[in-house]
């Protein structure tokens, strides 16, 4: 059994060292050469990488995995005939997500190869979300593309549409489009996804659109891939996906949050933060905002903003240090949360109550953000 699975990237990355993981630099069309496996050869979609993000090197893999290739791109000193041979069963990753077994760790292709034997298809945890798909998606994007792409199915696949519909009034999905199957299977998926997708591009009017909200087929594309495995009753195995490092957004981030902190310009801080968060709604979510830092950022600008109404100063006042600050409301809401668990110790005790930098206010926030994270 042989078994390939392609790690999407767009950026410089260190790869893991088993050749089963083959870097595949998409929108390389368009993009400065990484050294990497490219999207742009043969029959491919590289240009509209910002509108199909990891899509694109699906597309590539789908008509380009198993057909004869010259062999003049090097990916890390394997020849592209090597590493294309036709493989018996394909996957997709990302730089930063990987499926990982249930120590923790990068599969094996011993241990993908015995999973598969059993399975349909390998894939992510299902997501289930506070509300339906349909309100979910109308939150961050145009309501009217996903109804597009229902009436799309509805006319190329009437088979489907039961399911699509039960599904976008439903409150799961899979997500980040990672999975492993059969090169047969991943095959007929492709050729059913990008027949509806590119009859959607068809229809779409991208104006008005944001950066975020360009990327629509790569959101569209993980929310079809629930309604085929359903359609499909396949036998799927889920797994933990695991994270390696943060997105360079969410660095980038970061740093400038920490300039305004520096300069003890909150309102400042609230105000980019705003600003990031209007074009990219994902930056909190769990797959970028790996630490949880960005939360703590949103804490820190809100305590600040109440102890300078209330006191006529605030935190920063005596501490500006981005990490600094990290720290010490990482150990408030530790506190707080013993507090409220009612297993509080000794050094809670005396952070809560003899920390001059600690005041009543911060405390009431920090216990406000622990009770609405639970309901």
């Amino acid at each position: 059994m042989s078994i390939k699975l392609f790690t999407i990237t767009h950026k410089e990355f260190t790869p893991p060292p088993d050749r089963m993981y083959v870097p595949l630099h998409v929108g390389r069309a368009t993009g400065q050469d990484l050294g990497f496996l490219g999207d742009h050869t043969g029959d491919n979609i590289s240009e509209k990488n910002p509108f199909y993000c990891e899509l694109t090197g699906m597309y590539w893999i789908w008509k380009n995995c198993g057909v004869s290739h010259t062999t003049d791109q090097i990916d890390n000193g394997n020849d592209q005939a090597d590493i294309l041979h036709d493989p018996d069963y394909v996957g997709i990753c990302h730089y930063r997500r990987y499926l990982i077994n249930e120590k923790g760790a990068l599969f094996t292709e011993d241990e993908l190869a015995e999973l598969l034997k059993e399975y349909d298809m390998i894939t992510t945890k299902l997501l289930t979300l506070p509300g339906s798909y349909y309100n979910g998606f109308s939150a961050n994007h145009h309501i009217k593309d996903l109804i597009t792409t229902g009436d799309v199915i509805r006319e190329k696949y009437p088979e489907y549409t039961d399911t699509f519909k039960r599904l976008i009034h439903g409150p799961n999905t899979y997500f980040g489009n990672i999975f492993i199957t059969s090169k047969t299977g991943y095959d007929r998926y492709c050729e059913w996804l990008f027949d509806i997708l590119f009859e959607v591009e068809k229809r779409t009017d991208f104006t008005g659109y944001n950066g975020y909200q360009k990327r629509l087929f790569g959101f569209l594309s993980e929310f079809l891939q629930t309604v085929w495995i359903q359609y499909h009753n396949l036998h799927v195995k889920e797994c933990m996906v695991g994270m390696v490092g943060e997105k360079y957004e969410t660095r980038l981030l970061k740093e400038q949050l920490a300039e305004f902190f520096e300069k003890r310009d909150y309102m400042g801080a609230e105000k980019h933060f705003m600003e990031c968060y209007q074009k990219r709604p994902d930056i909190l979510m769990e797959a970028s905002d790996v630490n949880g830092e960005l939360r703590l950022c949103m804490q820190i600008i809100s305590t600040c903003k109440f102890e300078d109404q209330l006191y006529g100063k605030c935190i920063l006042d005596t501490m500006r240090d981005y990490h600094s600050l990290i720290r010490h409301f990482g150990h408030l809401n530790a506190a707080v949360v013993h507090s409220i668990n009612h297993c509080t110790s000794s050094e809670d005790t005396a952070f809560l109550q003899n920390n001059p930098l600690v005041t009543p206010l911060a405390i009431e926030i920090a216990e406000k953000l622990q009770n609405n994270s639970t309901k």
